[in-house]
C-alpha cells in the first residue's frame, strides 16, 4: 500500500508511472472479490477497510488529473540517414505590402520621383506645399525637357504673390511618417530654374511643427540661365530623437531669390536616407535587415513572386530597368496596387546576398504575364536571351563579355558574382491556366533549359512548378512547390516529401498557414487571415520538420511573403511587420519558428512503441560540429507529451538544451504590432541523460521543441 501511494505522490515519481500504479490498484479492485465465494480476499479485517478507502480516495484524485499522452520513446542511431541541404532555410522577397518601397528599402521619401504609368498614373501623391506656394505636376515637353528618359516627370513649385512671407517650398509625408532620431540623415535633388540664394532642408513634427533638423543647401542655379536639372546633396542631422513618427521632411526657399519672370523651380527625385545595413548606399533599412539577418537564412529568392510576372507582357520586372543611377530607373506598375520605384533593384538584392551570405536563388521572367498571356513560340527566344544576359550582366567577365564589361562600367564592379540556382517564371501553373501552363510544358521552359544548358551548365535551374503540379520535370532541372494552407493540411502532409526521389530535386519557395481549419480556404474570395497565429506556426513548422527528413531532396525552404506595412498591405501573413517607427516592427509568431539547428544529415529513429507519427512530430540529426540534434512538434492532442530521447553513442550524464517554444492558451493568438505582447514563449533549460541514456523531457501541447547535444560523453 505504501509503495503504490509513494508510486504516485513520491517525488520520483512521473506520469507514466503512476498511470501503471493506477492499473495495478484497478487490478486489486478487480481482485478484491474471489470469482468462486464472493468473499473479500482479506475478509472484513481493518486492513482491508483502510486499503478500500485509500484506493478509492487515489482513483477519485486521478480522474481530476490533466493526465499525459502515452510517453513517446525513442532510439537516434549514430549512422544513416541522408544528407541535409547547407541552405535549408532562406527568405523570399518581391514588393508586395509597400515591403519594399516603404519597408526594407531605406529611402523616406514617398512617392520621390513622380514615378507612373498607364495603371497608376503619376501623381504629387505624399507631398504638399510649404507658405504660399503652389504645386503642379509636370510632363515632359519641349518647353520642359526631363531629367531623364526614365523620369519624365516633376513638379513644379510657384510662389504666389504675398508681402507676408517670401518662403515657399514642398513637404513629404514619407511612408505615413518618417523615424527621426539624433543620426545622419543623407540627402539630395535636382532642381531645375533660376534661383540666387541657398535652399533649405528640414525635418520638423507634422502634429506640432517643432523644427527636428534643418540644414542650408546653397543654390546651383544662380547663373539664371534656368534650363538645366542641377543635383544639389546635403546632410542633415536632428539635435533630438522625435517623440513619434509622425514627422515630415521639406525643401524651401526664398521667393525673393526667384528671376521675376518665372517665379517657380522645377524638382524631381528628392531623397532621403537613413543610416542603412553595412552602411550600403541605397541600401537596406536597418531595424528590418537586422531582423531578417537574426533567423540565420542561408539564401534569398528574388524578384518574386508575381511581381517578377508583372500584369501585362509589357510591365514584367525588367532587370536592365533597375540598375544603375536612380536618374535612369524608370519604375515599374506593381501588381499590388501601387507604382514602384525599382530603387530596390538587381544590384540591390545581390548586394543584400552579399551583406547577409545569403546564396542567390534568382528568378528570371520567362514569357508569362499574371493577365494570362504569354509569349508565343515564335518569339520564346528573345525572353531567354534577355535571361542569358542578365546572368552575364552578373557572372560575366568584366574583360571579355560584353554585359560583364558593362557590369564593371556602370557599377565598377569588375569581380563577378556567383550564381549558382535560377528559377525560371514563377508560378507559371496558375496564371492562364489550362493554357499558359500548356505553353510552359511545351516549349518555354524546354527554350529555357536549353540554352542554360550551353552556356550555364553548372546553374541549377528550378521550373517554376513542382512534381506536385502535374508537371514531369527533366532532369538534371529541381521544381518549386508553395503551399498555402491551413494548419490540418499541413500537419497531414508531414511526409508530403517521403516518396520522392534526390532525382526529384524541390525548392519550397513559398510556404505559410493563411486559413484557419474549417474555413472555406481559397474558396472564400481568396480572404486570408490578418495575421500569422500560434495554432498555424507550429503547422508550418511540423511541415517542415517533415521537409528536414527529406534533405536530401530539397533546396530549402522559404516563408512568403516576408514584410508587411501596417500602413498599406494586400497580404498579412508575413514574418514581419513594420512601419515608419522602428517600435513597431514586430516578429510574427512564424518568424519564431524558422531560426533553426543547422542539420548537415538526418539519423534514423526508432520508436519502440511503434506508435506512428502524431501527436509527436519529429526529425534528427547532427551538426556541422558533431552535436546531435532532435527536434519535434506536437500537435493534435490537449495534453502534453513526455518524450525520452536516446541517442546511439552518448553516454549517461550526457548533458542537452532543451529550447521549447509554446504559445498562448488561445490556438489563434498572434502578435500585435500594436500591444507589443510576445505571445510565443522561450524555454531554455539543460537536460540530463539518465543511467540508459534517454533525455526525459515533457512538450506542451502545440509545441516545437529543439534538443541539442553538448558533443561529449560519447561511448562506443
Amino acid at each position: 500500500m505504501r509503495g503504490l501511494w509513494g508510486c504516485f505522490w513520491g517525488p520520483g515519481c512521473d506520469h507514466k508511472q503512476a498511470l501503471s500504479c493506477s492499473c495495478v490498484i484497478k487490478l486489486f479492485l478487480e481482485l478484491e472479490l474471489s470469482p468462486k465465494t464472493q468473499t473479500p480476499l482479506y475478509g472484513h479485517s481493518p486492513l482491508r477497510l483502510l486499503v478500500h478507502m485509500a484506493i478509492s480516495l487515489f482513483l477519485a484524485v486521478a480522474a481530476l488529473l490533466p493526465w499525459q499522452a502515452a510517453a513517446v520513446d525513442l532510439f537516434v542511431r549514430s549512422t544513416g540517414g541522408n544528407a541535409s541541404s547547407p541552405i535549408m532555410y532562406g527568405i523570399m522577397h518581391e514588393d508586395i505590402n509597400n515591403s519594399g518601397d516603404g519597408g526594407i528599402y531605406a529611402e523616406l521619401i514617398r512617392n520621390r520621383a513622380f514615378q507612373g504609368s498607364a495603371a497608376f498614373p503619376a501623381s504629387l501623391d505624399g507631398w504638399s506645399s510649404v507658405g504660399p506656394a503652389a504645386l503642379a505636376l509636370q510632363q515632359q515637353s519641349p518647353q520642359n525637357p526631363p531629367l531623364s528618359a526614365a523620369l519624365p516627370n516633376c513638379v513644379r513649385v510657384t510662389a504666389a504673390a504675398t508681402k507676408k512671407t517670401t518662403i515657399v517650398g514642398l513637404a513629404n509625408a514619407g511612408f505615413w511618417g518618417m523615424d527621426v532620431r539624433v543620426q545622419n540623415y543623407t540627402g539630395s535633388f535636382f532642381a531645375r530654374g533660376a534661383y540666387a540664394g541657398a535652399f533649405t532642408a528640414s525635418l520638423q513634427s507634422a502634429l506640432t511643427g517643432e523644427l527636428l533638423a534643418s540644414v542650408q543647401v546653397p543654390s546651383k542655379l544662380a547663373d539664371g540661365k534656368g534650363n538645366g536639372w542641377t543635383e544639389h546633396a546635403f546632410k542633415l542631422v536632428p539635435g533630438k530623437a522625435a517623440a513619434n513618427s509622425n514627422n515630415s521632411f521639406a525643401i524651401t526657399f526664398d521667393a525673393a531669390g526667384l528671376d521675376g519672370e518665372t517665379p517657380f523651380l522645377d524638382f524631381n527625385l528628392i531623397s532621403l536616407f537613413p543610416p542603412t545595413y553595412k552602411n550600403r548606399a541605397n541600401g537596406l533599412r536597418v531595424d528590418i535587415a537586422e531582423a531578417i539577418a537574426e533567423l540565420k537564412p542561408r539564401f534569398l529568392r528574388f524578384p518574386g513572386g508575381n511581381m517578377l510576372e508583372g500584369d501585362t507582357l509589357t510591365t514584367f520586372w525588367k532587370w536592365n530597368e533597375t540598375i544603375g543611377p536612380l536618374k535612369d530607373r524608370p519604375g515599374m506598375p506593381g501588381v499590388w496596387k501601387y507604382q514602384l520605384t525599382t530603387g530596390l533593384g538587381l544590384v540591390e538584392y545581390m548586394q543584400w546576398c552579399d551583406d547577409m551570405a545569403l546564396e542567390p536563388i534568382l528568378a528570371v521572367w520567362d514569357g508569362l504575364a499574371l493577365d494570362g498571356t504569354f509569349v508565343p513560340q515564335s518569339q520564346i527566344h528573345e525572353a531567354v536571351q534577355f535571361a542569358l544576359d542578365e546572368i552575364e550582366f552578373l557572372t560575366g567577365d568584366a574583360a571579355t563579355t560584353k554585359w560583364g564589361a558593362a557590369r564593371a562600367a556602370l557599377l565598377g564592379h569588375a569581380t563577378p558574382w556567383t550564381i549558382r540556382f535560377v528559377e525560371i517564371g514563377n508560378e507559371d501553373w496558375l496564371a492562364g491556366r489550362p493554357t499558359a501552363y500548356d505553353s510552359y510544358r511545351a516549349y518555354r521552359f524546354e527554350a529555357f533549359a536549353a540554352a542554360f544548358g550551353r552556356k550555364y551548365p553548372a546553374i541549377q535551374l528550378i521550373a517554376s512548378p513542382s512534381v506536385f503540379d502535374d508537371m514531369i520535370i527533366p532532369a538534371p532541372a529541381a521544381g518549386d512547390y508553395h503551399p498555402y494552407l491551413t494548419p490540418d493540411e499541413f500537419v497531414a502532409r508531414f511526409g508530403k516529401f517521403d516518396a520522392l526521389t534526390t532525382q526529384n530535386q524541390t525548392l519550397i519557395g513559398e510556404v505559410a498557414a493563411v486559413h484557419p481549419n474549417g474555413g472555406l480556404g481559397w474558396a472564400d474570395g481568396n480572404t486570408l487571415m490578418a495575421n500569422p497565429w500560434w495554432g498555424g506556426s507550429v503547422s508550418e513548422g511540423i511541415f517542415m520538420i517533415g521537409a528536414e527528413r527529406n534533405g536530401d531532396k530539397l533546396i530549402g525552404a522559404a516563408y512568403a511573403p516576408g514584410l508587411r506595412n501596417l500602413n498599406r498591405w494586400q497580404w498579412g501573413m508575413t514574418l514581419l511587420q513594420h512601419a515608419a517607427d522602428p517600435a513597431l516592427t514586430t516578429r510574427s509568431t512564424s518568424w519564431y519558428l524558422l531560426a533553426s539547428h543547422e542539420l548537415t544529415h538526418t539519423l534514423p529513429v526508432t520508436d519502440a512503441a511503434g506508435s506512428g507519427v502524431g501527436p509527436l512530430y519529429h526529425v534528427a540529426g547532427a551538426s556541422k560540429h558533431g552535436q546531435r540534434i532532435f527536434k519535434a512538434g506536437v500537435y493534435n492532442t490537449t495534453q502534453p507529451v513526455a518524450v525520452a530521447v536516446r541517442f546511439e553513442g552518448v553516454a549517461a550524464a550526457s548533458t542537452a538544451t532543451l529550447t521549447v517554444l509554446s504559445g498562448p492558451d488561445d490556438a489563434y493568438g498572434f502578435n500585435d504590432p500594436y500591444t507589443r505582447v510576445n505571445v510565443v514563449n522561450e524555454t531554455t533549460s539543460t537536460v540530463v541523460a539518465g543511467k540508459d541514456g534517454a533525455f526525459a523531457f515533457s512538450l506542451p501541447r502545440l509545441s516545437i521543441a529543439v534538443l541539442e547535444t553538448a558533443a561529449e560523453k560519447r561511448v562506443g
